[in-house]
């Protein structure tokens, strides 16, 4: 098992360039079961949870083969239509495939996701959408079965903002008769990227990004080629790595505006950034002012850019306020944190960060993807050797990060534990 060796304090300079985003991804490549004849999907980061989905489309029986950062999809041979469990507890993305083999295959039997280390995230709006769409839904020891002859649209309000739910909802309705509205959708970047997938294999989707998203069922769909959007968390995590290290960055093949409310609390925390089409350039001296930060759907702040935020907060003056509204879980990374010397109470889910001078160096462990980016962080701006175990979590959802940050000057290696 591999653990990341920092040496700190760390500046980074340079320019860096971000991967393909893995959740935008992962519907892309489930929506694959969807279509006729072959899909092509670039710019596909090499990520463990990339190999997972990749599996159990395997398992289904879709002919895959990777080149590089190409994926070439076929669903043509696909006559398994189970998820298995040990498939689906490694990575609670893999129920995306329930809404596409119901809609074309009319029948998916998919294990129930296990546990989640930032809280619990049920699927029962998915069921519940797709049974207002016709499906017949059944638990059978630990599995959903959904079975329907024919999916029919209706108009469907989520009960709270889901990502998954709205972009399982999405596949199943593009083959069912008739026109299905989604209501009170998620408006994410990652939903606009998968809708523009799904128009190019021949479905008619409108409004994705907005709280209304219209589909019009077709016959059927066809192959396509598509390339994933950029990793907009990727890009947030660096923008924050250089404020709370200081530094002078350019963070290219990105869209900033994916990430304006995280620039807006940065600039007002003293950190000069100016964009341009597809860069951000970021410079900083470490003097951080103090903020508050509420975690929200997009295009609120991010629940995936929380932890490392709470880093940059350990820099600033005077104590800074972080409330946590979409998981009740998050605050894993808080205890590793205090071994580093951070000064952080926990009220429910808020918590106070109070700014101190410097962290210190120390063993510590990553309890989940974005906590481990914000140990590195934390790495990176403290004193003296800082080990972070369990880095499998890291590689979950970031493409070599340690190397992209050695490139920009940052002490940083990887050893085999």
């Amino acid at each position: 098992m591999d653990k990341i060796v920092i040496w700190g304090p760390n500046r980074l300079e340079g320019q860096v360039s971000m991967s393909g985003a893995k959740n935008a991804a992962l519907p892309v490549l489930a929506s694959a079961l969807l279509a006729s004849g072959p899909c092509d999907i670039s710019n596909v980061p090499r990520l463990k949870d990339i190999e997972t989905i990749l599996s159990l489309l395997s398992h289904l029986g879709v002919q895959v083969d990777r080149k590089s950062d190409l994926i070439r999809l076929n669903s043509d041979s696909v006559r398994c239509l189970e998820a298995p469990y040990d498939l689906v507890n490694t990575m609670r993305a893999s129920v995306l495939v329930l809404g596409p083999l119901v809609a074309r295959f009319k029948k998916a039997k998919v294990s129930l996701p296990g546990g989640c280390a930032i809280g619990e995230r049920p699927i029962n709006l998915h069921l519940d959408a797709l049974e207002k769409l016709g499906a017949k839904i059944t638990l059978d020891k630990g599995y959903v079965i959904a079975e329907a002859e024919e999916l029919k649209g209706a108009k469907i309000c989520f009960d709270t903002s889901t990502v998954t739910g709205t972009e399982n909802i999405m596949m199943a309705a593009v083959l069912a008769r008739g026109v299905t509205v989604l209501e009170n959708a998620a408006k994410e970047p990652e939903v606009i990227d998968l809708a523009n997938a799904l128009n190019k294999m021949g479905a008619f989707i409108t409004g994705a990004g907005t709280d209304t998203i219209t589909i019009e069922g077709v016959r059927e769909l066809k192959g396509t080629s598509h390339s994933v959007m950029q990793d907009r968390i990727e890009a947030g995590t660096l923008l924050l790595a250089v404020a709370a290290t200081g530094g002078k960055v350019e963070i290219q093949n990105c869209d900033p505006h994916h990430l304006d409310v995280v620039i807006e609390k940065l600039l007002s925390s003293g950190v000069k950034i100016s964009t341009t089409k597809n860069s951000i350039f970021v410079e900083s001296d470490g003097a951080i002012q103090k903020m508050h930060v509420q975690t929200q759907p997009y295009p609120g702040f991010p629940t995936d850019l929380q932890a490392q935020m709470m880093v940059l907060m350990t820099q600033a003056q005077g104590t800074s306020l972080m409330t946590e509204s979409i998981f009740e879980n998050r605050f894993n990374h808080v205890a590793e944190l205090r071994r580093m010397g951070a000064h952080i109470m926990i009220d429910g889910r808020s918590a106070m960060i109070e700014g101190v001078k410097t962290l210190s160096g120390a063993p510590v462990m990553a309890t989940d993807l974005r906590a481990s980016a914000c140990l590195v962080i934390a790495g990176l701006l403290a004193q003296g050797k800082t080990e972070i175990s369990r880095v499998y979590h890291l590689d979950r959802g970031y493409e070599q990060l340690d190397q992209k940050l050695e490139k920009l000057g940052a002490r940083i290696e990887r050893r085999a534990s």
